[in-house]
C-alpha cells in the first residue's frame, strides 16, 4: 500500500502543471466580477434529474466506478485540483471540513436555523433519492428581491424596517451547490378577510305614517378611496363597501359660508331627481367656517401607529411613513407630536417632542419595521394615557391611529371597542381613524373607533390621497368647531307623500334622540362641508309607491306650502349644551347648480349597491349628468370620478 500512495502522489505532481500568478490573478479577477455581476439575479435554478443513471451525483459516481487504473486515477485528481480553483467562492478555506450539521463548508446564511437537522441528513452519496430529498430540505432561503416599483415611487425603507423597500443587503457567497437545489414554490397570499360596516339602504316612507327622520351627520370619506381602489384594481366593489354619504362628502361644494359667530350654515335646495322625473332631491349642505390660521389653537398629536405582521406591506407601513411626512411639514413650531406602536404589546418610540424638531420625528418614523400580533387595546391605552400628559399643557389633544384595522389581542370586537372608546372620549381627546392597505381591512372596528371617538374616518390608498387629507384637509381633519351635529328633517304631508333618506344608514337616530344632549353624534371640523339628500315623491305624483290611507282625514293633514322643516342640534367644543338652527325647506328654495354634482354621485353609489330605485337609469346617463355638473374641478377630483363611472361600466358589462 505504501508503495502504490507513494507512485499515486508521484503521478499527481506529474500531472499537475506549475502555477501560473498571472494566470491566477486574473482568473481570480474574472470570478469576482462574474459573482458581482450574478448578485440579485432572479433567474430560477435549475433542479437535479430524478431519473436513474442522470443529474450530476449519478455521473459523478459513474465516472469514479469506471477509472480503475493508476494513470486514470491520477488523470482525475489533477483535474479535480483545477476545478477546485475556479468553482470554489471567494474567501473560502478549503481547509474548513464540512459543517456537521448542512454538510456545506460556507457558514449558514444568516436568520437560517439549521439545528433541528439530523445526521442522517447528510450522510453522503448511498442513495441518490435521498441525497436529492437532504439537498432540498438544506436548501437556505432565496435573497429577497427589491420591489422596483417600489423604488421609483421613492418610498424610503427605514433603517430598520420592510426588507421590500431597502436595498439588497451583501449576501453569503453564493455555493455551486445551490445551483441543483429544489427551491420551495412562492407562497400564495392570503384570502381576503375584509369586514365592512353597514346597513341596508334606507327604506321609503311614508309620510303620514312617519313625518320625522333624524339622523348624525357624517364627515368621513373612507368608503369613497376603497371603491376607487376595487374599480382601479379591476373589479367592482363588495357593496357592504359603499356607504353613500361617504362618497358625496368625498368632494367639496360650493355652499355659502356662515356669518358672525355661527359655527356653520344650513343651505336647502331643491331640484328634480336625476333618475326619476317623478320626484325631487331636497339637498341639505352645511358648511363649516373656517378660522383664521393665527386663531388656531396648539395641537397635541399622538401618533398611534400598527406596526403588527400584517402591516408588513408596501401600501401599509411605507406608505403610512410617507403620509405622515407630508403632514408633518403642516404643523406649527408650538405643534407636539408623540408616536405610541403596537405590534405583540405597545410602546411609547416617541416622547413629545415640538413639531419644529422635525428630523427627530422623522427618525423616530423611519426607523418602524411591522412584525408581531395586533394588540390594539394596549396601543390605545398607552396612546390615550400620553395624550392625557400632554393636554396638561394646553391645546387640543388627538390621537391619530393609522392601522389595517386588524385588532387581534384584547378588545377585538368592535361593540367592546365602541364602550371603551366612549368612556375615554370624555377625557376631551379626540380619535380620528386612517386606514391602509387592503385584504384585511377591518372597515367594522375603523367605523366603531371614529364614530365613537368624537373624530373621523379616512382611508389612503396612494400618497395623492394622504396630500389630500392630512395636507389639504388638514384643518378640517384637526381643528372641531361643532360636536354632536343631529340633523331632523320634519315633512308635511299635505306636500310630500312619501320620502326615503339616501345613505347615513349607519348614522340613524331614533326621533327622541334629537333632543337628548346625552346621545353621541357626528363632529364638524373647520372648513368642512356636510351634504345630505332626501328623495321625495309629491303627493299625487305617478312614482308614489304605497296606497292612501283608506280612513285618512283632511283634519290629519296640516295645510302649509312648506315641504318640510329642517333643524339642526350642535354643541360648541367643550360644552354640555346643545344649540338649535331651524328654516322652513320651501320649494322656491333654489336649484343647486354646479352643487348638483352630489346628486350624481348619489345616483353612482345606489348602481353600484345595486339599489331598484334608480329603475332605467345607468352608466350612460350617470356619466353624462357627472360632464354637466362638474363645474370647476382645480385638483380633478370630479374629472377622476368621471374616470370611475366609466371603468365600473365596462367591469359590469364584461
Amino acid at each position: 500500500m505504501s508503495d502504490e500512495f507513494e507512485d499515486l502522489k508521484a503521478a499527481m505532481r506529474a500531472a499537475t502543471p506549475a502555477p501560473d500568478q498571472g494566470k491566477k490573478a486574473a482568473d481570480l479577477a474574472l470570478a469576482q466580477k462574474n459573482y458581482a455581476n450574478l448578485q440579485g439575479s432572479q433567474v430560477e435554478a435549475r433542479l437535479t434529474s430524478t431519473r436513474a443513471g442522470h443529474g450530476l451525483l449519478n455521473g459523478v459516481k459513474t465516472m469514479l466506478n469506471s477509472l480503475t487504473t493508476r494513470g486514470g486515477l491520477a488523470a482525475t485528481t489533477a483535474l479535480v485540483a483545477v476545478g477546485v480553483l475556479f468553482l470554489t467562492p471567494l474567501g473560502e478555506d478549503l481547509m474548513t471540513p464540512p459543517s456537521p450539521v448542512t454538510g456545506l463548508r460556507n457558514p449558514v446564511p444568516a436568520g437560517v436555523d439549521y439545528a433541528d437537522q439530523t445526521e442522517t441528513e447528510n450522510a453522503g452519496l448511498a442513495d441518490d433519492a435521498t441525497a436529492r430529498e437532504n439537498s432540498a430540505r438544506l436548501a437556505p432561503p432565496a435573497p429577497q428581491v427589491p420591489d422596483r416599483a417600489a423604488k421609483t415611487s421613492q418610498l424610503r425603507a427605514p433603517s430598520t424596517g420592510l426588507q421590500t423597500f431597502a436595498e439588497p443587503e451583501a449576501s453569503a457567497p453564493v455555493l455551486m451547490e445551490e445551483a441543483f437545489i429544489d427551491r420551495p414554490a412562492p407562497s400564495q397570499p392570503e384570502a381576503s378577510s375584509e369586514e365592512f360596516s353597514n346597513a341596508g339602504a334606507n327604506p321609503v316612507q311614508i309620510t303620514a305614517e312617519t313625518p320625522v327622520s333624524t339622523f348624525s351627520v357624517d364627515v368621513d370619506t373612507a368608503s369613497y378611496p376603497v371603491i376607487r381602489d376595487s374599480l382601479t384594481s379591476g373589479s367592482l366593489p363588495d357593496p357592504r363597501a359603499v356607504r353613500i354619504e361617504e362618497m358625496i362628502n368625498y368632494f367639496t361644494y360650493d355652499y355659502p359660508a356662515p356669518d358672525g359667530e355661527t359655527p356653520f350654515r344650513p343651505t336647502v335646495t331643491v331640484s328634480p331627481t336625476p333618475w326619476n322625473a317623478d320626484t325631487q332631491l331636497v339637498q341639505i349642505g352645511i358648511q363649516g367656517a373656517m378660522p383664521a390660521l393665527e386663531d388656531r389653537p396648539p395641537l397635541n398629536l399622538v401618533f398611534l401607529i400598527d406596526t403588527s405582521g400584517s402591516m408588513n406591506q408596501p401600501d401599509k407601513l411605507p406608505l403610512l411613513v410617507q403620509s405622515f411626512r407630508l403632514m408633518l411639514g403642516q404643523l406649527r413650531a408650538e405643534d407636539q407630536v408623540s408616536i405610541v406602536t403596537y405590534a405583540g404589546s405597545a410602546g411609547r418610540v416617541l416622547d413629545p417632542t415640538p413639531a419644529s424638531e422635525r428630523d427627530t420625528i422623522l427618525e423616530a418614523l423611519e426607523n418602524l419595521s411591522a412584525g408581531g400580533s395586533t394588540a390594539g387595546q394596549a396601543g390605545l391605552q398607552q396612546a390615550y394615557r400620553t395624550a392625557a400628559d400632554m393636554a396638561e399643557a394646553g391645546g387640543i389633544s388627538r390621537v391619530i391611529l393609522a392601522t389595517d384595522g386588524d385588532f387581534n389581542v384584547g378588545l377585538s370586537d368592535p361593540e367592546a371597542l365602541k364602550d371603551y372608546i366612549s368612556r375615554e372620549r370624555d377625557s376631551g381627546t379626540y380619535l380620528s381613524v386612517l386606514g391602509f392597505g387592503r385584504g384585511n381591512l377591518d372597515d367594522a372596528t375603523m367605523q366603531a373607533l371614529a364614530q365613537n371617538g368624537n373624530g373621523q374616518a379616512a382611508y389612503i390608498d396612494t400618497l395623492a390621497e394622504a396630500q389630500k387629507v392630512l395636507v389639504d384637509q388638514l384643518t378640517g381633519a384637526l381643528f372641531p368647531i361643532a360636536n354632536d351635529v343631529k340633523i331632523q328633517v320634519e315633512f308635511n304631508p299635505a306636500q310630500i307623500a312619501e320620502y326615503r333618506l339616501i345613505g347615513y344608514e349607519t348614522r340613524a337616530l331614533r326621533r327622541e334622540d334629537f333632543n337628548n344632549d346625552a346621545v353621541d353624534a357626528g363632529e364638524i371640523g373647520a372648513g368642512h362641508s356636510v351634504t345630505a339628500l332626501y328623495e321625495i315623491t309629491p303627493v299625487g305624483s305617478p312614482a308614489q309607491l304605497s296606497d292612501p290611507l283608506r280612513y285618512a282625514t283632511s283634519a290629519d293633514v296640516p295645510q302649509s306650502d312648506e315641504l318640510g322643516f329642517l333643524r339642526l342640534r350642535y354643541k360648541e367644543p367643550g360644552s354640555d349644551t346643545s344649540r338649535l338652527i331651524e328654516q322652513p325647506i320651501t320649494r322656491d328654495a333654489g336649484a343647486p347648480g354646479n352643487n348638483g354634482f352630489a346628486a350624481v354621485i348619489a345616483g353612482v353609489g345606489q348602481l353600484l349597491t345595486g339599489a331598484t330605485y334608480t329603475g332605467d337609469w345607468g352608466w350612460e346617463e350617470a356619466i353624462a349628468a357627472a360632464i354637466a355638473t362638474r363645474g370647476e374641478d382645480p385638483f380633478g377630483y370630479r374629472t377622476e370620478a368621471v374616470q370611475l363611472m366609466r371603468l365600473a361600466q365596462s367591469l359590469s358589462t364584461r
